[in-house]
C-alpha cells in the first residue's frame, strides 16, 4: 500500500518516513472506518512557505542609473534579486495596482535548477537523513525517483507558494495572472493558485501546443509538445477577456452606403422558428409591393416570431438594418444586415470572437531564431516566443498598465510588451524582475563576456528596443527604456531598527544611522518603498543655496539629504508644500535645529509628512 507512506516530524523537527495508520486501517477493512476526513492540499514546509510570505526584512532597492536606459523618462522598471524579497519590497508600492502577470516559473523537470536560496530549501543530503533514505550502512531503504521523490515536489511548492501569495496583492481587482508550467506540476500548480487565489477565480488552464520540433524526449509513450499556462483572476467579476479575430470574415460580402462606418455585411433572416413564441413578437410587416408578411411566412408556413420586437424593426429599417426581397422561391423575405464593423445597436465596434482554450501558434523555434538574429544565439535555452507573451497581452485590457514578471530570464516580456506598443500605440508599461544567477563558465553566454542571467535580459531589452525601432515606423514617445534597481541589505545600520541592543556608549560614537556608502539616489528610492510610492515616476534634481533638493513626481515627496541644512533651503522645500519632506539627521546641526524645522512645516505646510532619516 504504497499510499500510506507519509512524511512527519519528530521531536527535534526533522522530516521521518511515517505510516497513516488510518489510511491504513481503512485499506485493509471492507467497512467504513470511522475518523475525521479533510479534503486538502499540503506538503512537508508548506506552514513555513505561507510564513515566509509575511516575514519582514531588512532590504532595499538601490538604483542604478549607469545600467539604465533613458532614465529620466522611461517608466519600465528592471530588479535584481531574489523575487521572494523584491515582491516584499514592492508589496506597498504598487498593491493592487498590476493589471498583468505572466511568470515562467522552473518546471521542476528534475534536469532543471532552481537556485533561490530560501531557507526551507533542503539540501539532498539533509533531506535523505531527514527521512531515513538509508540504513546504517548506507544501503537505500527504498527506491528514490528523481521526479517523484517528495523532496522535489516538496521543494518547488515551497519556493512557489509565497511568491505567488505575494503577487496575488499586487494584482488589480481586473488583473490577470499567466503561469506557463509542464504535466509534472500542473495539478500541484493548479492546487496552490486555488488556495492563494480562490477556485472561483480560475480562469482557464489554456494549452499551448508548440508549433514546431518533435515533442519531449521525457516520455516513451506519447510525444509531448504542448504546455499550460494556467490562468487566475483576482477578481473573476471584473475581469475582460479580449477576444481574437473573427475566423469567419469572408462571409461579410455585401456593400451598402455605410460600408465606410460600418463594414461590409451579410444577411440573416429575422424570422425565427427555433426560438420560444412570443404573440408580441408575431406582427405583420409591410413588403415593397405592398403585402403583408408575418414570420410563419418566412418558416414554411410553420408557426415562428421575429427576433425584434416592433420598435427595434421600425428603428432598423429607418437607419438602413434591414432589407427585404424575394428569395430563390419568389417569397418576400425579410432580413436584418449584420455588419462586420457595426452592432445591431448602431455601436461601431471591432468585432471578435471568443478566444480558444488551445492555443496552436507560435513556436520555441521562433524564439530561438529571434535571439539568434539580435546577435544573441545560443545565449538563453528555452525562451518562450515573444508572439506567445504577445497574444496574452492583447486578451488583457491593459491601458497604460503594469505588465509584472517576476522570473523573467530572458525577458521575453519586456520585449513582448515593448513590440505590442510599437505595433498598436498602446502605453503598457512591464516590471521585471530576476535573481542575478551566474552563468556556468562553460556556457556561451559566460564566453560571450555575460556574468549572470541579468546581464542577458538587459542587454536583450536594450537590442530589442533598437530593433523595434530600426523596423518602424514608430511612434517618438514609445518607451523602450527601463530603470535598473538592485536588492541589497538596507540603508540604515542595524542600531536604527534596535537601538536598543546597543550600549549608550556606542550610540554616542555612531555619526550616522546611514550606512556610508549609500548614495542620495538610494535614500530617496528607499523612502519611496517605504512610503508606498511607485519607482518610475518622473525626479529632479537642482540646486538650492549650495545644497542638492530632490523632488519625485512634481512634489509627492522632496528630499535633501545634504549635512547641515541651512534654514532658508527648509523654509523653501516647506513653500513648495510637497506632500511629503525628508532629510537625515545629520542634515541638523542639533537636537533644537531638528524641532524647528518640525515648526517651520507646521507653519508654512502644515499638510506635509515629514520625516527624518
Amino acid at each position: 500500500f504504497p499510499n500510506v507512506i507519509t512524511e512527519t516530524r519528530d521531536r527535534n523537527g526533522k522530516l521521518k518516513k511515517a505510516i497513516n495508520f488510518e489510511l491504513l486501517k481503512q485499506m485493509l477493512s471492507h467497512d467504513i472506518v470511522e475518523g475525521d476526513e479533510v479534503y486538502e492540499f499540503t506538503w512537508v514546509g508548506k506552514k513555513e512557505a505561507i510564513v515566509e510570505a509575511g516575514k519582514p526584512i531588512r532590504k532595499t532597492l538601490r538604483p542604478c542609473k549607469e545600467e539604465s536606459k533613458d532614465w529620466e523618462t522611461t517608466e519600465n522598471l528592471y530588479v535584481e534579486g531574489d523575487n521572494l524579497d523584491v515582491l516584499k519590497l514592492l508589496k506597498e508600492s504598487y498593491l493592487g495596482k498590476i493589471k498583468m502577470i505572466y511568470i515562467d516559473p522552473p518546471y521542476n523537470t528534475g534536469k532543471d535548477s532552481f537556485v533561490y536560496p530560501d531557507k526551507f530549501l533542503m539540501e539532498h543530503d539533509e533531506y535523505a537523513e531527514q527521512i531515513g533514505l538509508y540504513d546504517e550502512d548506507q544501503n537505500k531503504l527504498f527506491k528514490e525517483n528523481n521526479v517523484s521523490n517528495p523532496r522535489f515536489h516538496s521543494d518547488w511548492c515551497s519556493m512557489l507558494y509565497p511568491r505567488l501569495q505575494l503577487a496575488s496583492y499586487l494584482l488589480s481587482p481586473g488583473g490577470l495572472i499567466f503561469i506557463s508550467i509542464n504535466d509534472i506540476e500542473a495539478a500541484n500548480l493548479r492546487k496552490m493558485c486555488d488556495e492563494i487565489f480562490g477556485a472561483s477565480n480560475f480562469v482557464a488552464d489554456l494549452i499551448w501546443a508548440n508549433k514546431e520540433g518533435g515533442g519531449s524526449s521525457d516520455s516513451s509513450l506519447f510525444r509531448i509538445k504542448h504546455e499550460h499556462i494556467l490562468c487566475y483572476a483576482k477578481q473573476i467579476e471584473e475581469v475582460e477577456i479580449l477576444g481574437v479575430p473573427i475566423s469567419n470574415e469572408e462571409r461579410y460580402k455585401f456593400r451598402d452606403e455605410y460600408v465606410a462606418t460600418r463594414g461590409k455585411y451579410y444577411l440573416q433572416k429575422l424570422g425565427m422558428g427555433s426560438i420560444q413564441y412570443s404573440a408580441s413578437l408575431d406582427y405583420p410587416i409591410e413588403a415593397p409591393d405592398g403585402t403583408v408578411i408575418f414570420p410563419a411566412d418566412n418558416n414554411n408556413g410553420r408557426k415562428a416570431c421575429w427576433r425584434w420586437s416592433r420598435e427595434k424593426f421600425a428603428w432598423g429599417k429607418e437607419n438602413g438594418f434591414v432589407e427585404i426581397k424575394k428569395d430563390s422561391k419568389g417569397i418576400w423575405t425579410v432580413y436584418t444586415k449584420q455588419y462586420l464593423n457595426c452592432d445591431n445597436e448602431g455601436n461601431i465596434i471591432v468585432r471578435t470572437q471568443r478566444p480558444m482554450g488551445i492555443i496552436d501558434e507560435y513556436s520555441s523555434t521562433q524564439a530561438a531564431k529571434l535571439l539568434e538574429s539580435m546577435g544573441m544565439g545560443n545565449l538563453f535555452d528555452y525562451s518562450k516566443p515573444v508572439e506567445l507573451i504577445q497574444y496574452l497581452l492583447r486578451r488583457t485590457n491593459l491601458n497604460g498598465e503594469y505588465v509584472l514578471d517576476f522570473f523573467s530570464g530572458s525577458a521575453t516580456t519586456a520585449h513582448a510588451v515593448m513590440k505590442l506598443n510599437a505595433e498598436d500605440g498602446g502605453k503598457r508599461k512591464f516590471i521585471m524582475v530576476q535573481l542575478p544567477e551566474p552563468c556556468a563558465e562553460e556556457s556561451e553566454a559566460y564566453k560571450a563576456g555575460y556574468q549572470n542571467i541579468c546581464e542577458i535580459g538587459k542587454e536583450r531589452i536594450r537590442r530589442a528596443g533598437e530593433k523595434i525601432r530600426e523596423e518602424g515606423p514608430v511612434a517618438e514617445e514609445l518607451d523602450v527604456g527601463f530603470r535598473v534597481f538592485k536588492l541589497d541589505s538596507s540603508n540604515m545600520k542595524d542600531v536604527y531598527y534596535s537601538p536598543a541592543e546597543y550600549r549608550q556608549t556606542i550610540l554616542d560614537e555612531l555619526i550616522s544611522n546611514i550606512k556610508e556608502d549609500r548614495t542620495d539616489l538610494d535614500l530617496l528610492f528607499g523612502c519611496l518603498l517605504e512610503w508606498g510610492l511607485p519607482l518610475s515616476l518622473p525626479h529632479t534634481s537642482e540646486e538650492i543655496s549650495g545644497m542638492t533638493v530632490h523632488t519625485y513626481n512634481d512634489g509627492d515627496l522632496v528630499a535633501c539629504f545634504a549635512d547641515s541644512v541651512p534654514e532658508e533651503v527648509i523654509r523653501e522645500i516647506a513653500r513648495r508644500r510637497p506632500l511629503r519632506a525628508v532629510f537625515r539627521d545629520s542634515s541638523f546641526a542639533s537636537s533644537p535645529a531638528k524641532i524647528n524645522v518640525t515648526e517651520i512645516f507646521k507653519l508654512i505646510a502644515p499638510n506635509t509628512s515629514v520625516k527624518v532619516l
